[in-house]
């Protein structure tokens, strides 16, 4: 924890531009600008799920047209070898490293993010993710795997952690009224990050590329210095409300809602509550099963309808010719493609019907559709139907993707705004449980399977009914939710105290009617959600033209 507090120290010799107190809004500030603020954040560091881009190139990084292979290596002579290649298995520890440190710099870190505002937090997030980009550029170039592990995998991991939840307390207190909306509308960011990342590394790989380079360490430069801008642009427009602003207009709802808490929760209390608890498994439960399918997508599909992809309906998996099963396998990127744009227009679409219906009623939704859509899976596969497999599974990785963007507006509806992004941070120790419990049930599962001689096409049944049971177990866990104990809540005075230093600043500035909040999506709003817009669009129209091979 101490790395991040001194950087913290370090960064405010700045005269004050990174302080929480320079962060207040002003008269005339527009709240449309935050979101997109916490898009330019999420947009680089969501490029964290399309990192597998590298892995084949990094495997002949040495060998340039084919790897320098050592059979025989272990993996602690791998991290430190100069003669031999990297095996792809031992650079995809990089994606257990990505989540696992985000969880816990998302956890330990909550609380100084909350004490030093989203300013800061987003400035080190940038530093750690693109000074990750470096260091694991000097590890390929020295060719040094320990060094791209410690570099992208681990400094990068922490920057995922403050970069990922920078964002979520300020939009819960900008966005009252519109709580899921306003998370999920920056959260989508995350799932779409690896859309633009991923064929932009592509693009960069081409353009670099030598007789004795494969261009991977340059594109990790070239894309550390864009991300870096788009980064510290996202943070130095930050601003968070004053204390006790409400959008001109809007009053908090007279009908009493017992699942809308008014009270606050302090960190140090939050995880003793049952509530707590409760959220952690409905949400591993949730991306468990989501995650686990995102990993073997490609394989899924190209196992269970083999010949069927490519119009020969009678020609099983292990019977396709090595060009038969390079064709489908291109079909099969399109699959993965396609659940990615799924899993981001869920993370905006379930976030903000939730602000409609309910936090709870839309976790009710997420389960018990999900349970009917995994249990189904294995008959729409028997049928042969492509149509009703793909639909089925689009429609779950959207609701993983929402499950991740309406948490946060769940957890402020329990605890109150004051802690949820720490509070939030915390919670994320289940996203990293569940990125190893998901690809472990569908792997180890698939392994065993296959070892027991069950046909390609069949290998995924078992699995569907046990992410079912998951979900089940997610289901019972949103039922017992109720609202928390008021022993629980903080009296007015403590509240009060910590909003001591935002209220003294506020004290010359117009809140309420006089103008902060105002504007809607006028001129620079329109500009700035264009600057972040314009990339995104791209990396969907890259996603439907792949897409569109597998019909």
């Amino acid at each position: 924890m101490a790395t991040i507090e001194q950087a913290g120290t370090m960064t405010g010799a700045a005269p004050g531009f990174l302080d929480k107190e320079r962060t207040i809004a002003t008269a005339g500030f527009n709240r449309w600008l935050v979101p997109p603020a916490a898009l330019c954040i999420h947009l680089c560091i969501g490029m964290a799920y399309g990192f597998s881009v590298f892995w084949l190139p990094l495997s002949r990084a040495l060998g340039v047209t084919a790897p320098k292979a050592c059979p025989d290596m272990s993996l602690v002579q791998e991290l430190f070898t100069t003669t031999c290649d990297w095996r792809v298995a031992s650079m995809g520890w990089m994606y257990t490293l990505f989540f696992v440190l985000l969880g816990v710099s998302a956890a330990v870190w909550g609380g100084w993010l909350e004490r030093v505002g989203p300013r800061k937090a987003g400035f080190v997030s940038a530093l750690c993710w693109c000074g990750g980009l470096v260091l694991g550029a000097i590890g390929i170039i020295t060719h040094q795997l320990w060094l791209l592990w410690l570099g992208s995998g681990v400094i990068g991991g922490i920057g995922l952690g403050l970069g990922y939840i920078s964002p979520v307390s300020t939009l819960v207190k900008w966005f009252p009224d519109r709580r899921g909306m306003a998370t999920g509308m920056a959260i989508m960011g995350f799932g779409g990050g690896a859309m633009i990342g991923a064929p932009l590394a592509n693009l960069l790989m081409n353009y670099f590329k030598t007789s004795t380079s494969v261009g991977a360490w340059e594109t990790f430069l070239a894309m550390a210095a864009i991300y870096l801008v788009f980064m510290m642009i996202g943070a130095f427009r930050y601003r968070i409300p004053p204390a006790g602003w409400q959008p001109d207009g809007w009053t908090p709802p007279n009908k009493a809602n017992a699942m809308i808490s008014k009270n606050n929760v302090h960190l140090k209390d939050a995880h003793k509550t049952p509530q707590f608890w409760l959220i952690w498994i409905v949400l591993c439960m949730n991306v468990s099963a989501g995650i686990g399918v995102i990993g073997m997508a490609s394989p899924m599909l190209q196992e269970i309808f083999a010949g069927k992809l490519i119009g020969l309906p009678d020609v099983g998996f292990n019977q396709l010719t090595v060009a038969q099963k390079a064709a489908i396998a291109g079909i099969a990127a399109g699959f993965t493609g396609l659940l990615s744009l799924f899993n981001i227009g869920g993370r905006f679409f379930w976030a903000s019907l939730s602000d409609h219906i309910g936090r709870k009623a839309t976790y009710y939704v997420f389960f018990l559709l999900a349970i009917a859509l995994y249990a189904l899976a294995p008959t729409f596969a028997n049928m042969g139907s492509k149509l009703l497999f793909v639909s089925a599974f689009c429609i779950i990785l959207s609701m993983y993707g929402g499950g991740f963007s309406t948490v946060p507006a769940y957890l402020a509806d329990m605890f109150g705004t004051q802690f949820v992004g720490a509070i939030h941070g915390r919670l994320l120790t289940a996203w990293s449980t569940a990125g190893i419990i998901g690809p472990v049930v569908v792997n180890y599962i698939r392994e065993f399977q296959l070892a027991a001689g069950v046909r390609p096409d069949q290998l995924y049944n078992t699995t569907m009914y046990i992410l079912t049971a998951m979900l089940i177990v997610g289901l019972i866990c949103n039922y017992l939710i109720k609202p928390v104990d008021p022993k629980w809540h903080m009296s007015a005075e403590e509240v009060a105290k910590l909003q001591a230093a935002s209220s003294k600043t506020a004290m010359a500035t117009p809140t309420g009617s006089f103008g902060i909040g105002k504007g809607g999506f006028d001129a620079p709003a329109l500009l700035f959600w264009a600057f972040v817009g314009i990339p995104l669009a791209w990396g969907v129209w890259i996603t439907l033209q792949s897409a569109a091979k597998i019909f």
